[in-house]
């Protein structure tokens, strides 16, 4: 791995941003830690970074020459803010970007998959990460989080179908790989865990680590659509009830080698990651 250069982490306190400052860090990396309060993070240069503030990019991409690229939350067009900002980098003399998207939005699809279409146009060195659903959905701030530590309760469109379920620590060791192997992937990698889970899966290992009953609650998708609309947009809301109903469908009922492939070790399973992070029973 090449040591020289600036990372530019964006989104660097939330789930895989966060890890992936930490390991370049810890592998002696520069890194601009990129937040919308420049909160700072022990070893990287805090930088204020707003995708709805164009005002904010010059500054965060000023000494870098590679950026990880978590989209703005929420958003169901963000290739509108987003290309116009990485044909900004690519000005500024950034030659490898690395973007977080999802394994349910393929090449040119819907939302970041824009923006995955775009990439390789734009820089000569890239990668798009195409993690299936996050095991911390389960264990930290997620909505599934909160319903199972509030209610005991995981509420889904999902029926019966299997996930891929990924650790984020995991990906976070593949974005390190991507941002500073000698060579970039130039490639599309689907990231998964070591096995597929059903919902009801997660909630009775969920149950037998912390002690506390948790059950999986089957939603239809327009009850879903409704719940998730009372806080975001409906585009949005509707487009992540629909992921759902593609789960149900057999979508993400997969399981992939690019993790090992890329760190060379097996990825973490959903018992070892909740053993980990939740050690304690829920509150009740």
């Amino acid at each position: 791995m090449s040591i020289t250069g600036t990372t530019l982490v964006i989104g660097a306190t939330g789930t895989t941003g966060s890890r992936t400052a930490a390991r370049l860090i810890a592998a002696g990396h520069r890194v601009k830690a990129a937040s919308r309060r420049a909160t700072p993070v022990p070893g990287a240069a805090p930088v204020r970074f707003d995708w709805g503030d164009p005002g904010t990019h010059a500054d965060a991409l000023d000494g870098t020459d590679r950026v990880y690229l978590i989209p703005p939350l929420g958003d169901s067009d963000p290739a509108s803010v987003m290309l116009p900002f990485l044909r900004q980098a690519r000005a500024a003399g950034v030659r490898r970007a690395v973007l977080l998207s999802s394994s349910a939005i393929s090449e040119g699809g819907p939302a970041v998959g824009m923006v995955h279409q775009a990439l390789p146009g734009l820089f000569d060195e890239w990668a798009v990460l195409r993690p299936s659903w996050f095991m911390q959905n389960f264990t930290g701030a997620h909505a599934h989080a909160e319903t199972i530590r509030e209610d005991g309760a995981i509420l889904t469109a999902a029926g019966v179908g299997r996930v891929g379920f990924v650790d984020a620590d995991d990906i976070a060791a593949v974005a390190v790989r991507a941002l500073t192997g000698d060579r970039a992937p130039n490639a599309d990698l689907v990231l998964t865990g070591p096995e597929v889970l059903s919902y009801d899966d997660i909630a009775a290992i969920v149950t037998e680590v912390t002690g506390r009953p948790v059950v999986h609650h089957r939603l239809a998708h327009e009850q879903l659509r409704d719940r998730l609309a009372a806080f975001m947009p409906l585009e949005f809301a509707t487009l992540l009830a629909d992921m759902d109903r593609a789960i149900a469908g057999g979508a993400e009922d997969r399981t992939t080698g690019t993790v090992q492939l890329l760190t060379g070790r097996p990825p973490n399973g959903f018992r070892a990651v909740a053993e980990r992070e939740l050690k304690d029973p829920v509150p009740s």
